[in-house]
């Protein structure tokens, strides 16, 4: 069965985005938070506009 990216129920902080980017891809959601407060740091992109879409856009 094939995973499916969703907002996580049991590791969340906020809305529970890196939590299930880190349970799709099978990472530590701690490693998935610090490397997007790198990118916000770094200014690579709008992670945080990003954060904010996939927190509306990613079913629960």
């Amino acid at each position: 069965m094939a995973a499916r990216l969703k907002k996580s129920h049991s590791d969340r902080m906020i809305s529970g985005v890196c939590g299930g980017i880190a349970e799709y891809v099978g990472w530590d959601p701690t490693i998935i938070r610090i490397i997007f407060v790198i990118t916000t740091f770094l200014g690579w992109g709008s992670p945080i506009l990003l954060y904010f879409i996939l927190a509306l856009v990613m079913p629960d």
